[in-house]
């Protein structure tokens, strides 16, 4: 397999593993030692990690969509800004399912060592999203 650019694994990280919760992406997209912040007030480090973050995600929001709206490539680091789709059926931290719709803007960094993401920041706006959840 050839190696992916930045760019691609971006793309692959979203339409992949979040939109077609393809986790065997976990290991084709991400460095052994990935940390990833959220705007939830979650920070994971390693694969197992994140995966069990992105189950509890899913638990709460179980097709939640990750549309690109905006991708700036700066070589060694990516940014990206994003809407995130989808309907609150399930328990999503303190909040019990509501059975609402979710839409709400975000922003995502990137950064990559060997061919592979390394590091993941997010910037959700709660705000919107907490609003919604109740």
């Amino acid at each position: 397999m050839k190696k992916m650019t930045n760019k691609e694994l971006v793309t692959l990280y979203y339409e992949e593993l979040w939109n077609k919760q393809k986790k065997e992406y976990i290991d084709i997209l991400f460095d052994d030692d990935i940390t990833f912040h959220g705007s939830l007030n979650i920070s994971t480090t390693g694969k197992k990690e994140f995966s069990e973050y992105m189950d509890t995600i899913l638990t709460g929001i179980p097709n939640l969509f990750h549309s690109i709206i905006h991708l700036v490539d700066n070589n060694d680091s990516i940014a990206v800004r994003t809407l995130y789709n989808g309907r609150h059926t399930g328990q999503l931290f303190e909040y019990k399912a509501s059975q609402n719709k979710i839409l709400y803007n975000g922003a995502s960094f990137f950064k990559f060592n060997n061919g592979k993401i390394i590091d993941i920041w997010v910037l959700g706006d709660l705000n919107t999203l907490t609003k919604q959840l109740s």
